[in-house]
């Protein structure tokens, strides 16, 4: 039985879900293969490159150990005091999907 639900599309290894859920204050969430983005977004392609270096971290790592090391680091930034915004700047995985995403060539 196929599923259809509007605003998703197949891109090679990962899904794009324009309109999908994304979480308050966000532009962009990425689970696994699937990039959910809000619709005023979804033209940013440095947001998508940042997005799909996500879904190569999601893949890389796996499931459990990509939340562990995205959670953990969250967790213990807010620990140490820091905001949420701060605290989110600070995760690795994040400061890793930003650089990457700044660099040219990247594939859509």
């Amino acid at each position: 039985m196929a599923i259809h639900v509007r605003g998703i599309e197949r891109h090679g290894d990962h899904w794009r879900w324009i309109g999908g859920p994304v979480p308050p204050g966000a532009a962009a969430v990425t689970i696994g293969p699937v990039i959910s983005m809000r619709p005023h977004v979804a033209g940013d392609r440095r947001l998508l490159h940042h997005e799909l270096v996500h879904v190569a971290q999601w893949r890389s790592l796996g499931v459990t150990r990509f939340l562990a090391v995205y959670l953990g680091a969250y967790g213990r930034w807010r620990l140490r005091g820091h905001g949420h915004w701060d605290a989110y700047r600070r995760i690795p995985l994040e400061i890793e999907a930003g650089w990457r995403a700044r660099l040219p060539s990247q594939p859509s």
